[in-house]
């Protein structure tokens, strides 16, 4: 039988793909290092857009936002975390109880519904109870849809852990809170670790949700950039979004070995 890669066509497609997700990411990252003014002509490797972004006249505003945006995220992502954690070992340790379907569709609600919906939904149940949209109701927005991506390495990492660990634990006289405290926390951690690091980099980049709750005066380093970009495309806009870029690549490269490290433990 023959592999996918053997059909007419798809080196072609595959090829294709590639260029229209990855060359405009190429091409950004190229003119970030452009010492010429014009964002189509090329006039020498420099470093001066960077420089920019640091010490230019939107220095200060790129700092706050990106305060606001590093600040969120760890915030955002620990109490997903948290939340994941809990999730996770109620769903795969807790047995059969009335609703299980149910509450792994609710938990996993955020990765099926379309980002423009959940900004909405978000924003009108924010100003039906009243709260005043800023910091705090970015950073619930946030927590909220960075449980399911904290959530799946989590209970990914949890459903290869024997329970015998915990039943050995419980046969020498631990208790539950040291079973899990002294023997699951520690297996699971890898598991945590990718979580943690996948929804820090999602809130991280967030801009449709952050862009309907932020509230005025309220900035994030998406937001900002978009900001930036609705009065023309300028060379640091290129700078800092290669940075954001570099990030990224980062902490999801991270993740994955993390959980790459997990797997080959737990073999």
């Amino acid at each position: 039988m023959k592999g996918v890669r053997h059909y007419p066509g798809f080196l072609a497609m595959a090829v294709a793909c590639l260029v229209i997700l990855y060359a405009p990411l190429i091409v950004v990252t190229g003119y970030s290092f452009n010492g010429s003014t014009s964002i189509t002509t090329w006039g020498g490797f420099s470093w001066r857009w960077y420089a920019d972004v640091f010490t230019g006249p939107d220095a200060p505003r790129f700092k706050a936002a990106a305060w606001n945006s590093i600040t969120i995220a760890i915030l955002a992502a620990t109490t997903a975390t948290a939340i994941a954690v809990a999730a996770s070992v109620a769903m795969i340790r807790g047995g059969r109880f009335k609703g299980k379907s149910a509450t792994f569709a609710l938990i996993n609600l955020p990765l099926m519904v379309p980002e423009i919906v959940t900004a909405v939904a978000t924003l009108i149940f924010f100003s039906a109870i009243g709260l005043t949209t800023g910091y705090m109701t970015i950073l619930i927005a946030h927590i909220t849809f960075c449980i399911p991506f904290a959530y799946l390495p989590i209970a990914a990492r949890l459903q290869g852990i024997e329970e015998t660990y915990e039943q050995a634990a419980r046969d020498l006289y631990a208790t539950r809170a040291q079973a899990f405290r002294l023997i699951l926390l520690p297996l699971m951690m890898p598991g945590i670790l990718s979580g943690f690091l996948l929804a820090f980099i999602i809130s991280l980049d967030d801009f449709i949700i952050t862009n309907f709750v932020k509230g005025a005066g309220m900035e994030t380093l998406p937001t900002a950039i978009f900001g930036s970009v609705k009065q023309g495309i300028k060379p640091n806009i290129m700078a800092i979004s290669t940075m954001m870029l570099a990030v990224s690549v980062l902490f999801v490269t991270l993740s994955y070995l993390v959980n790459r490290i997990g797997q080959r433990t737990r073999s």
